[in-house]
C-alpha cells in the first residue's frame, strides 16, 4: 500500500491507502471523541462526535467515514467543533434516563467520560429519576439485558451482530425519539438467531447492553481485572475476569482490548460459562472411600494412602501395573509434572490423556507426512485464504471464534468456501459448495478429488518435484479410483466432487480446516494422511494462508501432547524408544527410565479387564462419560484395584474412586496453555480457591516426594524453565517473553520470534511424504437390525462432559438436555415428532433422549451430542481402534431408533 502524508492538528503523519482520518488520528495518539465507532465494523458517522475541519472542504465532516488523501490538512478541536460536540453530548444526556451512580458501566462509559471532559452543566445531567426499563425482548433470557433508557442509538450492537458475528439477531424498531434496539418482531432473544456471544455488550459504549446476572454486583470502576486464557476450546481466547475483591467473586467476563488470537471476540462459553468457578459443588477437601462411601479426610491421610498403595502395587506387580491419565484441561506445567511423575517416580510409560480420543490420528498422520503433528498455519491467516476447505469440523459450534475468521474471509475477502459435512451445519450458509458425504467415507472423497486434480493437470508440479517424495506411488494409487464408485461410496454426486477438487486446486492459497469428523475413525490416520496428500499435491503447505489445520478441541490438548502426556513420546515428541533421547531425560531427571512405550487410554481400560493394570491415577479427565462403549469403561473403573481421581468436581469418574483429591480451577492458579495454533499463552490467578483445594502440580509433587522421588518447584515459571531445557520446540519460551502475547512453537531459543506457519522452506522431516491410502469402510456398517448410521459430536453451548458448562445458568437455559437429530422423512416413518422421547440403541446399549427432527441431516443418518450424563451418547459408541493412533471410532456405528415407551 502506498504511503500518504496527512497533517492533523499541525502534526505531519503517515498513513496508508484506505485508512480513515479517525483511524490515523487514534493510531497516533490524537484523541477524537467518538461513540458509534468500533474498528471491527463499517463506520456510519451516526453520533457526529468525531466531526473535524478539513482544509478546502465545505462544512465539518465525520472523521470515521472520511478516507485520508495526500496533503490533507485536518483540525480536530476548533472552537466550533468543541461547541458542537458539547451540544451533542448535552442532547444525549438529556435523553439518558439513568444515573451513573447506579450503572454497572460507571467508570467505563464513554458518554460519562465525554460529559466530564466537556464539563456538561448539572441541569443536563440526570434529568430523570432512575427508571427501570419496561418489558422487552431480553427479559426471559439469563444472559443479556437491554435498557433503552441508556441507549444512544449508535447501532454498534446491530452492526457487530451483522458484520462480525454475522447472525443478524438485532435491529432497530420504531422511529425518531422512540427508536430502540430489538429482535425481529420483538421475539424473545433466545428464540432469535442470537448465539449469546455477548458481542453487543462488549461494543456498547454506555451500558445499555449488559450482563443480566452481573447487575448490581459491582461497577466497572470497583472491579479488578485479570487477563487470562479461556478454559474451553482450543482457540485460546484472551479474556479478563472481572473480580469483586471483597467477595472473591467473578462478576463478569470482558474482552475489551484483547488482541491475538480472538481480538475481543468471545463465544457464549467464554462470556457466560464461568459459573463453575464459584459453584457450591466444587470439591473442597480430600475424600477417601471407607465402607463403600467417600468420606472427608485430611491431605496428609490422603497423600499417605496414595503413596503407600502406589508403592505397594509397584513392588508386588511392577511399575507397568500402574497407569496415569493426564489432562487437556490442565496447564502445560501440570501435564509436564504429571508425565514426569508417571515415568520417573512410578517407572512406566503408561500415561495418556484425552487427545487419544480426539486428535491422536492428527499427531500420527501429520508427523508421518510432514514431520510435525500440529496445525501448520495460524488462526489469523484464515481471513486471507482464497479457498477454505472445511471437512469434519462444525466450526461455528466447536470453535466459534475461528469460524468468525472463516466468515470474514468469505463475506469480506471473497474466499471460496467448501464445506464437507454429513449435516447442514451453520457454515453451509456461507459456503459456495456443500458436500454431504456419508460418515466414514472421507478417504474415498479425498482420493477422488486428487484423481481429478491430477487428471486436470492442476497439481503444483514444481512443489511436488522439489519438496516431496513418493508422488508416483500416490499417482498410481489414485489412478485406479473410479469417480463413479467414489460417488456411490460417499453418496456425493460426481459433479460436486469435481467442483470441489477444481475449486480447491485453482485457488492461490487453499486452507484445509478439519477436526474430529476426520480423526475419530478407525481410519483416522488414513483420513489425515489423505488431507496431507491433497495439500502437498497442490502446493498448499509451507506458505501463508494455506496449510493443513486441525482444530484442537480442548483448551490445552495441544499443550498436553507437547508436554509428553502420551505413552510413546517425552515432551516435544521425542521418542521414548530412542535410546539417545531416553538417556537425555535420564540425565535431566536423575533416574533410569523405562525403555518401551506404554498403553493408550482405551488400552488401559482393557488392561484393567485383563487384570494387568492394578492402579489408575486420573487428573482432570472424565472417562466415565467421554470414553466409548461406556458400559465397558465403567466396569473397568469399578473393578480396578486402586483408583485416584484429582478434579474440581465429583465427576462421574470420581464417583468410582478410592481417593478423590480437590484441585483448583484455571482461575485460581498461574500457568500456561498452548492453543490450537501452537501459541503458548499465560493463565493467571484471579480468585482464591475454595476450601482445601490445591494446585495440581503441587499435589503431584507431594505424592512424588512421599514416594522418595522429590520434585520441588517454587512457581510454574520454574517448571516452564525446565520444560524449555529439555524440549527443543519450547527452548525459547519463558514467562517473561509471553507476558503480553503468546509465542508459537517451534521457538528454539530466547531470540527466536516464534513460528507463524510451519514447513516454510523445508518440511520438519526434510521432504513431505505422500502416503497412498485406500478406502476402508467403517468397522460397523448399518444392517437390518441397526439400519441407521450414528455419529456423535459437540454443540455450541456445551463443552466436553459438561462438568463446567452445565453449572452455567445461561447455558442451562438454552441447552438443558441432549437430543438425537433425525431426518424429517425418517422421523415420519417412525411416527416420531419433534420433542418426542426416542430410544436409540446399538449393540452396546441404549439411551433415551428427545428427538430433534430436522432436514439438516440426511436420511439414514442420526447425530447425538455427547455432553449429557442423563443421555450419554458414548453408551452407544464403539471402542474399535485406529491401528496406528489407537483412537476410537466415535463418528460412526450402526444404530436403531424407536419411539420410547416411558409408561
Amino acid at each position: 500500500m502506498s504511503e500518504i502524508k496527512v497533517t492533523i492538528d499541525g502534526r505531519e503523519l503517515k498513513g496508508t491507502e484506505g485508512q480513515t482520518v479517525l483511524e490515523l488520528a487514534l493510531g497516533n495518539g490524537i484523541q477524537i471523541p467518538n461513540l458509534c465507532h468500533d474498528p471491527k465494523v463499517k463506520p456510519t458517522g451516526a453520533c457526529r462526535l468525531c466531526l473535524v475541519d478539513v482544509e478546502g472542504q465545505r462544512g465539518l465532516v465525520t472523521s470515521c467515514t472520511l478516507k485520508i488523501e495526500p496533503g490533507m490538512v485536518v483540525q480536530t478541536n476548533t472552537e466550533q467543533i468543541e461547541a458542537i460536540r458539547k451540544t451533542i453530548i448535552e442532547l444525549l444526556y438529556y435523553e439518558h434516563h439513568s444515573s451513573c451512580a447506579v450503572c454497572d458501566k460507571n467508570g467505563n462509559c464513554k458518554l460519562q467520560h465525554y460529559a466530564y471532559q466537556h464539563q456538561i452543566p448539572d441541569q443536563a445531567l440526570n434529568i430523570y429519576e432512575h427508571e427501570k426499563p419496561g418489558p422487552n425482548y431480553t427479559d426471559q433470557n439469563k444472559a443479556i439485558a437491554y435498557n433503552p433508557h441508556k441507549c444512544i442509538r449508535c447501532g454498534r450492537c446491530i452492526r457487530v451482530c451483522q458484520e462480525v458475528q454475522m447472525d443478524s439477531a438485532l435491529t432497530f424498531k420504531q422511529r425518531a425519539s422512540q427508536i430502540e434496539i430489538a429482535t425481529a418482531f420483538d421475539m424473545p432473544l433466545n428464540d432469535s438467531t442470537c448465539e449469546l456471544c455477548g458481542q453487543c455488550i462488549t461494543t456498547c459504549p454506555t451500558g445499555a447492553m449488559y450482563e443480566q446476572a452481573a447487575k448490581g454486583y459491582g461497577q466497572f470502576k470497583d472491579l479488578i481485572r485479570t487477563r487470562t486464557t479461556c478454559p474451553y476450546c482450543g482457540v485460546g481466547c484472551q479474556l479478563d475476569l472481572n473480580v469483586n475483591f471483597r467477595t472473591n467473586d467473578i462478576i463478569r467476563v470482558t474482552s475489551k482490548g484483547t488482541g491475538i488470537p480472538n481480538h475481543e471476540n468471545l463465544c457464549v462459553k467464554g462470556r457466560f460459562g464461568m459459573d463453575f468457578i464459584g459453584s457450591d459443588k466444587r470439591l473442597k477437601t480430600p475424600l477417601i472411600r471407607k465402607n463403600g462411601e467417600l468420606k472427608e479426610f485430611s491431605w496428609e491421610e490422603a497423600i499417605d494412602l496414595i503413596a503407600s498403595k502406589f508403592a505397594e502395587i509397584k513392588k508386588d506387580h511392577g511399575p507397568d501395573s500402574i497407569a496415569g491419565l493426564s489432562s487437556a484441561k490442565c496447564t502445560n506445567e501440570e501435564n509436564y509434572v504429571f508425565q514426569k511423575f508417571i515415568r520417573a517416580c512410578i517407572g512406566t510409560n503408561n500415561v495418556d490423556h484425552c487427545a487419544r480420543l480426539c486428535h491422536a490420528s492428527t499427531v500420527a498422520g501429520l508427523a508421518r507426512a510432514f514431520g510435525s503433528g500440529a496445525m501448520t498455519n495460524s488462526i489469523e491467516e484464515l481471513k486471507n485464504a482464497k479457498c477454505i476447505f472445511v471437512i469434519g469440523s462444525n466450526t461455528t459450534e466447536a470453535h466459534p471464534v475461528i469460524a468468525l475468521n472463516i466468515k470474514h474471509a468469505v463475506v469480506n475477502n471473497g474466499a471460496k468456501l467448501i464445506v464437507a459435512d454429513p449435516r447442514t451445519i451453520d457454515l453451509v450458509r456461507f459456503a459456495d459448495l456443500h458436500i454431504a458425504q456419508k460418515p466414514g467415507t472421507d478417504v474415498a472423497l479425498i482420493n477422488a478429488m486428487m484423481k481429478i486434480i491430477i487428471e486436470e493437470d492442476l497439481l503444483d508440479k514444481e512443489f511436488v518435484a522439489e519438496r516431496t517424495e513418493d508422488f508416483d506411488k500416490l499417482k498410481t494409487a489414485v489412478k485406479k479410483i473410479s469417480i463413479k464408485q467414489a460417488s456411490k461410496i460417499t453418496a456425493v454426486p460426481a459433479n460436486l466432487i469435481e467442483q470441489a477438487a477444481i475449486t480447491y486446486a485453482k485457488a492461490a492459497a487453499s486452507s484445509i480446516i478439519y477436526s474430529m469428523g476426520i480423526t475419530q475413525h478407525t481410519t483416522g490416520t488414513d483420513n489425515v494422511l489423505s488431507l496431507a496428500n491433497l495439500a502437498m499435491l497442490t502446493g498448499n503447505v509451507g506458505k501463508e494462508f494455506a496449510g493443513v489445520n486441525p482444530l484442537r478441541g480442548q483448551n490445552n490438548v495441544q499443550g498436553a501432547c507437547d508436554m509428553g502426556a502420551l505413552p510413546n513420546v517425552y515432551p516435544g515428541y521425542q521418542q521414548v524408544e530412542d535410546e539417545t533421547v531416553r538417556k537425555k531425560f535420564e540425565i535431566a531427571w536423575c533416574i533410569k527410565l523405562p525403555p518401551k512405550k506404554g498403553l493408550t487410554v482405551v488400552e488401559i481400560m482393557h488392561a484393567i479387564e485383563e487384570d494387568k493394570i492394578k492402579a489408575l491415577y486420573i487428573m482432570g479427565e472424565n472417562p466415565a462419560l467421554s470414553d466409548p462403549n461406556l458400559n465397558r469403561t465403567r466396569k473397568a473403573l469399578e473393578s480396578v484395584d486402586f483408583l485416584v481421581v484429582q478434579d474440581i468436581f465429583l465427576t462421574e469418574t470420581a464417583q468410582y474412586a478410592d481417593v478423590v483429591l480437590p484441585a483448583v480451577s484455571f482461575a485460581e492458579k498461574d500457568g500456561t496453555f498452548t492453543n490450537t495454533e501452537r501459541r503458548v499463552q499465560r493463565i493467571r490467578k484471579a480468585v482464591d480457591s475454595p476450601g482445601q483445594a490445591r494446585i495440581d502440580w503441587r499435589i503431584i509433587c507431594d505424592i512424588s516426594k512421599r514416594m522418595d522421588y522429590p520434585m520441588s518447584y517454587r512457581h510454574p515459571d520454574n517448571i516452564m524453565d525446565e520444560i524449555a531445557s529439555v524440549t527443543p520446540i519450547y527452548g525459547g519460551i519463558s514467562y517473561e517473553r509471553i507476558n503480553n502475547i503468546g509465542l508459537q512453537w517451534p521457538c528454539p531459543d530466547k531470540e527466536h520470534p516464534g513460528t507463524k506457519f510451519l514447513h516454510k522452506d523445508k518440511f520438519s522431516r526434510g521432504k513431505g511424504k505422500f502416503h497412498p491410502v485406500n478406502f476402508v469402510p467403517p468397522k460397523e456398517p448399518e444392517d437390518k437390525k441397526f439400519p441407521f448410521v450414528l455419529s456423535t459430536g459437540r454443540q455450541l453451548y456445551q463443552f466436553h462432559t459438561g462438568t463446567m458448562t452445565r453449572k452455567s445458568a445461561v447455558i442451562d437455559q438454552v441447552s438443558p438436555t441432549g437430543y438425537v437429530e433425525i431426518n424429517t422423512n425418517d422421523a415420519a416413518k417412525l411416527r416420531i415428532s419433534n420433542g418426542d422421547n426416542v430410544e436409540v440403541s446399538t449393540r452396546r446399549g441404549n439411551v433415551i433422549t428427545p428427538a430433534k427432527v430436522t432436514d439438516d441431516i440426511e436420511k439414514g443418518w442420526v447425530f447425538m451430542p455427547f455432553h449429557f450424563a442423563e443421555s450419554p451418547a458414548n453408551m452407544l459408541t464403539i471402542d474399535e481402534l485406529d491401528p496406528i493412533a489407537k483412537i476410537p471410532e466415535f463418528k460412526t456405528c450402526a444404530a436403531a431408533l424407536k419411539k420410547a415407551d416411558l409408561k
